[in-house]
């Protein structure tokens, strides 16, 4: 796999264009450093790098001489494999550099750029260029370039970890150019001012955050609606497996039609949609989730992206369809299964598991979390009868899951066995008797109905004076073999 990484200068101001020159002095002004980089991921395939950076940009040079720092001590000093690394200058900016990297033998353009605000604050950034309307900072109106969602968050995750003090870390919207593009890319920037733009601590935090991005088994995901800096977007990034391409800030959406949405979704290869829902007017969103629905775009809040854990999506997709199939609100909580195998249902005994969580509701979530199973909530958000699993494990499912069923109530209720029947029986206060007692209700009753003995006038009152019994009888194949 190829990277192609190029550092540029990002403000709001128009900027000329710029293809990658030869030579201002010879053959070997853009030339090539080949260094192995250590990953943390043993697994990772070789990539080649390319590493530009404008000589206009201040802060694209800092990243850069950091990053060339890196390198060596790297190469001294761990055995490499993975990535090598390509390095070029650029004499301007890179906004209205479209097709710059037409030609390249790359998979990946990473734009390293200084960040400019009206409002300017210490940070560092990552998002994906284009316009979603009009071209007033590069590019071409209404046109997007591909993004590449699972390395932009690998990346906004290491700025996380590696970002100075005073600094914070988030996504941007998708704003200007360039826009024709053949590879995925995505700009990364340090900002806001000249004192951000050379600081060392930041260059060597994006550097570093470059170097040792390794994706995720992302999910990809367009997002709409949020301010500038993305914030409910870039949390669920930094939180979940949703990876975002591109993103329309809630002023951009309401003019999305059909085919900008398409293209969105196109161009970040996004299995899904996100809608920052308070941020929009309740006729944009209306508006909005009407054409999602017109073209099929499922759509992903961040419980669903949470409760997903490490499953594909395309098995969380087939199990969410199963799970609509029983009920149509019903929600999916992943636990330990596995990433290959087809979702198939299995039922328990419903009297069994309402039992089992009205004696301890917590103890049986916990219970299955070491279980190759999907559990569904309804709108209570409480489990229903009705697990999923992979064919290969549903008898072995049923089996745990009556097992679990069974211990928790044995911890926490009387029970006996008569055959491959579990007896629960239920000893519970009963005021009705207490009132024929004499016993006023109030203190005494919660005395009494905690097993607490009490007084009246004279007579004592005990807990089971005032108590009546019940039984509930549950049939569990195989309850003798149930430890």
């Amino acid at each position: 796999m190829y990277f192609f990484i190029v550092f540029t200068d990002h403000t709001t101001g128009c900027c000329p264009t710029g293809k990658i020159p030869r030579s201002r002095a010879g053959e070997n002004s853009s030339y090539r450093y080949q260094a192995r980089l250590f990953l943390r991921t043993p697994h990772i395939q070789a990539m080649k790098v390319g590493l530009i950076n404008s000589v206009q940009d201040r802060a694209g040079v800092t990243i850069r001489r950091q990053i060339e720092r890196m390198l060596d001590e790297r190469g001294k000093k761990v055995q490499m494999s993975g990535r090598t690394y390509e390095f070029y200058d650029v004499p301007g900016r890179l906004i209205h550099a479209d097709g710059i990297d037409a030609g390249l033998n790359a998979d990946l353009v990473i734009f390293l750029s200084r960040h400019a605000s009206v409002n300017p604050v210490p940070v560092l950034t990552v998002h994906v260029t284009g316009n979603l309307r009009d071209a007033d900072m590069g590019g071409s109106p209404r046109a997007l370039p591909p993004a590449a969602p699972a390395m932009m968050q690998a990346v906004l995750r290491e700025l996380f970890q590696n970002c100075p003090a005073g600094y914070r870390v988030s996504y941007e919207v998708t704003h200007h150019g360039p826009t024709d593009l053949c590879h995925p890319s995505f700009f990364v920037e340090i900002g806001s001012t000249e004192k951000e733009w050379g600081d060392e601590a930041a260059g060597r935090a994006v550097a570093l955050s470059v170097l040792a991005a390794t994706p995720l088994d992302a999910v990809p995901l367009v997002g709409f609606g949020g301010n500038h800096y993305a914030a409910r977007q870039t949390e669920i990034a930094l939180t979940s497996r949703g990876a975002f391409g591109h993103i329309a800030h809630s002023r951009e959406v309401s003019s999305l039609d059909e085919t900008m949405i398409r293209m969105m979704l196109e161009k970040s290869g996004a299995v899904a949609a996100y809608i920052d829902r308070k941020s929009l007017l309740k006729d944009e969103l209306h508006q909005l989730t009407g054409t999602l629905d017109a073209l099929c775009i499922a759509r992903l809040g961040e419980t669903e992206l949470a409760d997903m854990g490490p499953l594909p999506w395309e098995t969380y997709r087939a199990s969410q369809e199963l799970a609509r199939t029983i009920s149509q609100k019903a929600r999916c909580h992943v636990h330990a299964i596995g990433s290959n195998g087809h979702p198939e249902p299995v039922r328990i005994d419903p009297v069994l598991l309402s039992e089992a969580l009205k004696a301890d509701e917590q103890m049986f979530l916990a219970g299955l979390g070491g279980l190759p199973v999907i559990h569904l909530s309804g709108t209570d958000n409480r489990p229903l009868p009705v697990f999923i699993t992979y064919a290969a494990y549903t008898s072995r499912i049923i089996n745990d899951l009556n097992t679990l069923c069974v211990k928790i109530i044995r911890i926490k209720e009387i029970t006996a066995r008569d055959g491959d029947h579990l007896i629960i029986q239920k000893v519970r206060f009963d005021p009705n008797k207490a009132r024929t007692l004499g016993v006023p209700a109030g203190p005494l009753y919660k005395a009494l109905a905690a097993g607490q003995a009490v007084e009246i006038s004279g007579r004592v009152i005990t807990p089971a004076m005032v108590s009546s019994g019940s039984e509930i009888r549950i049939h569990i194949p195989g309850l003798e073999y149930i430890a």
